[in-house]
């Protein structure tokens, strides 16, 4: 339940002043609720079967949970079917999940023999203060006090206990049988590769088993459209060995599926008062210093280049070098460009655009295909306007972000809302502008009238943002696009124009990534069309397939006059059949198949193969010509007859 808006275990004592609000198994708290006792089972079932096994933090997390352990030896499939009969056990023991405060003193003694536990209480800094401590943290301390929860027999003995946060299930019989223990990997202790490397176990838990089902279908068709798996099938990108972890190359097909995403985009932003910039890969260590990336985000930078640096032939330094960083970000070049020169408030709004390439060391075990790489592309954009016009140029730029993902045909959206925590020092900047900036951008979010999800603590560093979320073809929602208001940043590069009263103002700065990594939009996009792309981005938009050899030169000339249209188009002349050419082209997705005989030859005409397999025949060279460049312009997808039409 809810009690005054937080959430409690059912067994918390309320009053009738108290306002007390239900929460259902099936809802996301409840949801939540479920798999963070499930993780609680987990380590109770690992700590059975192994006693030496430490325990790390177990959080839940989307569609699942996970629990780290420091042990031996690895995790195998054997332990994972041995952990997974000791947890129905438990489920069936119906053991209870009590909550008990305790002091610093008194949680280590208690966790003594887990380092693990004791390190976070170490880092809380003071009863529930560390929920920053490590990722999941928040899971374990945080809630302004230190917690124990005992799982407890029908006798009232403790079987197991965990420091936790909670709330928690009544009982662990009520996890039921909708969950699932799904995979193994290796995870550093607070993320960092310092630190010991534990072993996670994964899994999902649902309401009911027919729920588990779903998801496990829904998994197995994110399977089928892995990008990575589409990738390496219809030879779009790569990552060769010899370049490193996460440098994706891109191939032809891939290419020509960027460059039309890209094309597009750049078409947008013209259309809508942006100017287009660019800035070199790598600066020098003071601008990540003025801007403060070096304070907050060193950790996902790359090493620095000590360059220029001069020595005489004994080896004394007579010219000292200077840090050189791979940019992780363009904002601090792009306030470069404002401060260049003096600016006025008839400049204003003044969008500055590009198609940044930024550098960020992620740990490899974060490394997913384009999703999560170390060299992307951002179209990144950077708009300085003066106070009185923060509210109009955010919706402004809310409806271009809509309006350019339904070009890709993602319609189903809902807004999350990115905010601070108090006292986390890793937001910069004085309370009173983050509130300001929070309430604008609440403001247009809700004027939007689309749903608003708070995400509290999910900020950038320098200021507040709404995201746009978006559910694909399957149902998985994927943060896209991100507006974030930024009242720092002009601070810190002392950034001015000249207002009508002749007098210098700060402006205020915002960051915004219409599709966010170019490489990240491009696997959700392979996944969302599960590589049947509409024809604007297929590869090949159109291959002719003669009935026999002597009819190819009569398709070449239909091809030759839709390639002066700019669309992209072959005849395959190969030795093949024409049954087997129609399957493989079919296979390879592509749009459009165009089939041409005597009759055609005789008529002046084409006919068009589906992707459903039906025909279309007769079809006169310029209505064809005319109908693939129409359904290209528009944005459409072409299965069927009726699509083209």
């Amino acid at each position: 339940m809810r009690v005054n808006g937080e959430l409690k275990d059912l067994a918390f004592t309320v009053t009738d002043a108290d306002e007390v609000t239900p929460v259902t198994i099936s809802s996301e708290d409840g949801l939540s609720i479920l798999r963070h006792s499930a993780a609680h089972v987990l380590a109770q079932a690992v700590q059975r079967i192994n006693p030496q096994a430490n325990l790390g933090i177990g959080p839940p997390v989307t569609d699942g949970f996970y629990y780290d352990f420091g042990v031996e030896t690895p995790f195998t499939p054997e332990d994972i079917k041995a952990i997974s009969k000791e947890m129905q056990r438990i489920i069936r023991e119906g053991q209870r999940f009590v909550r008990r405060v305790v002091t610093e003193e008194e949680a280590r003694a208690e966790l003594a023999n887990e380092p693990f536990k004791l390190e976070l209480i170490d880092l809380a800094g003071g009863p529930g203060s560390g929920a920053h401590a490590a990722e999941g943290a928040s899971a374990e301390i945080g809630a302004g006090e230190l917690t124990i929860y005992d799982n407890t027999t029908r006798d009232g003995e403790v079987a197991w206990k965990d420091l936790c946060r909670g709330p928690h299930l009544p009982s662990t019989r009520m996890i039921g049988n909708g969950w699932d223990l799904t995979r193994i990997a290796a995870a550093y202790w607070r993320g960092s590769e310092k630190n010991p490397q534990l072993q996670r176990i994964y899994g999902t838990a649902w309401p009911t088993k027919d729920e588990l089902k779903a998801y496990k279908e829904r998994l197995a068709e994110a399977e089928r459209r892995d990008h990575r798996k589409l990738g390496v099938e219809m030879d779009l990108f790569s990552f060769p060995d010899e370049i490193g972890s996460g440098l994706a190359v891109f191939h032809p097909k891939g290419g020509i599926i960027r460059y039309e995403i890209e094309e597009n985009l750049r078409r947008h932003l013209l259309r809508n008062g942006y100017d287009v910039v660019n800035s070199p890969h790598i600066s020098k260590k003071d601008l990540f210093e003025t801007s403060g990336h070096l304070q907050t985000y060193a950790d996902g930078m790359f090493p620095p280049m000590h360059l220029d640096e001069v020595t005489d032939e004994d080896g004394n330094v007579t010219r000292q070098g200077q840090d050189y960083y791979l940019k992780p970000m363009n904002c601090p070049f792009h306030n470069l460009i404002y401060r260049s020169r003096g600016r006025s408030y008839r400049e204003l709004p003044l969008r500055l655009a590009e198609f940044g390439t930024v550098y960020r060391y992620e740990k490899s075990g974060t490394l997913s295909g384009l999703t999560r790489v170390r060299g992307l592309t951002q179209d990144d954009a950077h708009i300085y306007v003066a106070q009185d016009q923060v509210k109009q140029e955010l919706t402004v730029n809310l409806n271009l972000v809509l309006d350019l993902l339904r070009d890709y045909g993602l319609n189903d959206f809902y807004l999350e809302l990115s905010t601070n925590e108090e006292d986390n020092p890793k937001f910069l900047g004085e309370p009173e502008q983050w509130s300001t900036a929070i309430d604008t951008l609440r403001e247009v979010a809700v004027a939007s009238g689309l749903e608003l999800v708070d995400d509290p603590g999910g900020a950038a560093f320098y200021g507040p943002k709404i995201s746009v979320q978006a559910r694909d073809a399957i149902g998985r929602t994927w943060q896209m696009s991100t507006i974030q208001l930024d009242f720092n940043q002009p601070e810190r590069f002392e950034l001015e124009y000249t207002g009508s009263d002749g007098q210098k103002h700060r402006p205020v700065m915002i960051h915004r990534a219409l599709l966010g990594s170019v490489e990240r939009f491009f696997a959700i996009l392979l996944e969302h069309y599960a590589g049947d792309f509409p024809v604007w981005l297929a590869p090949v938009q159109v291959v002719g397939v003669p009935v026999a050899e002597e009819f190819g030169d009569y398709l070449d000339g239909v091809i030759a006059q839709l390639r002066e249209c700019d669309v992209r188009a072959d005849v395959d002349h190969s030795d093949d059949r024409m049954q087997k050419k129609i399957r493989n082209h079919t296979t390879a997705k592509v749009p459009l198949i165009l089939i041409a005989g005597e009759k055609d030859r005789e008529a002046g005409t084409v006919s068009f193969r589906f992707r459903d397999g039906t025909q279309e025949n007769g079809v006169p060279i310029a209505d064809a010509v005319d109908r693939i460049r129409a359904v290209i312009a528009a944005h459409a997808h072409v299965h069927t007859a009726e699509d083209l039409a």
